[in-house]
């Protein structure tokens, strides 16, 4: 289990149909078929993605090597992919396979797609999971890269208890297939270069089509983040512009240089322009701290958001509100500068109070590209006793925390994404 690899993970919050899986070509063999609805728990976009330099192969023959021998990739500590039926050294549309892992793991798959440089796996019942897997290889000018993108839930009750709960089945996973990563490299003939790159996008049962786990379509909004509509703003947010002179608030401004731009208005699919899809879905906190539900139905301007927070063994929601949405050229110094960006404000029942503004700035003049956070605060006067004594004893420094690492977040999620959508474009 011990790994010394460069392993970069991003997480953020998916949403259905932009993260659901490719369709399954027509004529497959739908017999025993472990499909996204007979899956248990939300359903988990994931891509491992490596550059492999230095090797003689083209992506075609590296993929021929792996087709003719699935077990070249297999890490013999983790899994064997042993064959069902079928000519051994081909693999052909319709093939099954059972991949043996430690312990009553064993996982049965179906081949549902191969070409030159890719072939796509499906479960079959019985599996951990329910859901597909591809494989596939592509190159440019001095490089291979090999991606596994997988969209998949857990195959039941007890498989989703381990993974998403305890979270067990989700680092021998992650180990796994960076163990493959390193063996398609080694048989590549080629070195590792800037590690390996782990997007996950989540997406929530309620927003899954089909049989869904945990209530149907009727299930309704969650009752927490239903009560929050009766909650009013706990502070006069008329006058936020006041309150940064007052004794006891406290005023944070903070700028993370985002990937450039070329000049002139935002272009589509590029830095602005993805920060503010991350903006829209609120991707700006780390989901291992902070959770968040709304109403997908919702406009952005005053939605509700229930925000479930971590903090050591402590778990505990409070209320924000959006408040203003804009979108506008301004002159700053002299620069013409594209910004979108909102508020929100905290609810009744908070520890906090205050409001906190996410923007995205672009300079038309330079491709410039800017996520400002600034937020005025203090520890709410009313509300739950030890929430606001644990605020004011501790509060500051996990707070000053959260901003910088919002920060970071929004950089490096926009880097994966223009990283992703490139490799996706050289494909």
């Amino acid at each position: 289990m011990w790994s010394t690899t460069a392993v970069h993970r991003w997480a953020s919050t998916g949403s259905w149909p932009a993260d659901a899986p490719p369709e399954l070509p027509a004529g497959t063999d739908m017999n025993e078929l472990q499909r996204l609805d007979d899956g248990v728990g939300p359903m988990f976009h994931r891509i491992y993605r490596t550059r492999i330099v230095g090797s003689p192969l083209s992506a075609g023959q590296l993929m021929e090597l792996l087709s003719a021998d699935l077990d070249r990739m297999a890490p013999s500590e983790f899994a064997t992919f042993q064959k069902l039926e079928g000519k051994k050294g081909t693999l052909r549309r319709g093939d099954e396979y059972i991949v043996r892992m430690p312990g009553p793991w064993d996982g049965p798959v179906r081949v549902t797609a191969v070409d030159a440089t890719s072939f796509r796996l499906a479960t079959l019942d019985g599996h951990l999971e329910a859901g597909q897997i591809e494989f596939r290889v592509y190159s440019d000018y001095r490089s291979l890269w090999f991606e596994i993108e997988s969209w998949a839930r857990s195959g039941d009750r007890l498989s989703d208890l381990l993974y998403t709960r305890l979270r067990f089945s989700k680092e021998v996973q992650l180990h796994m297939w960076s163990s493959v990563l390193r063996r398609i490299i080694r048989l590549a003939g080629g070195r590792m270069e800037d590690g390996i790159v782990i997007t996950t996008r989540s997406v929530e049962p309620g927003s899954l089509p089909g049989r869904r786990s945990g209530g149907g379509a009727g299930a309704g909004i969650d009752p927490g983040l239903a009560e929050l509509a009766g909650r009013r703003v706990n502070f006069d947010a008329t006058k936020i512009d006041s309150y940064i002179h007052e004794d006891g608030w406290l005023v944070d401004d903070m700028i993370e240089q985002l990937p450039d731009e070329a000049a002139g208005p935002p272009i589509e699919g590029a830095s602005w322009e993805t920060a503010r899809r991350l903006m829209d879905n609120y991707q700006l906190a780390d989901p291992r701290v902070v959770s968040f539900l709304y109403d997908t139905d919702a406009p952005l301007a005053g939605r509700d958001m229930l925000l479930k927070i971590r903090y050591g063994f402590l778990r505990f929601s409070v209320g924000v509100r959006i408040g203003d949405v804009y979108e506008e050229t301004v002159t700053v110094e002299g620069r013409q500068v594209r910004i979108f960006g909102w508020d929100y404000r905290t609810l009744q029942g908070h520890f906090e109070q205050g409001q906190m503004h996410y923007e995205i700035w672009k300079w038309l003049d330079t491709g410039n590209v800017e996520f400002h956070l600034r937020a005025v605060s203090r520890a709410a006067q009313s509300g739950p006793f030890l929430l606001r004594t644990g605020f004011r004893l501790f509060g500051r420094t996990h707070q000053l925390r959260f901003y910088r690492a919002a920060c970071r977040r929004i950089r490096r999620l926009i880097e994966a994404q223009l990283e992703a959508d490139r490799a996706a474009r050289r494909s």
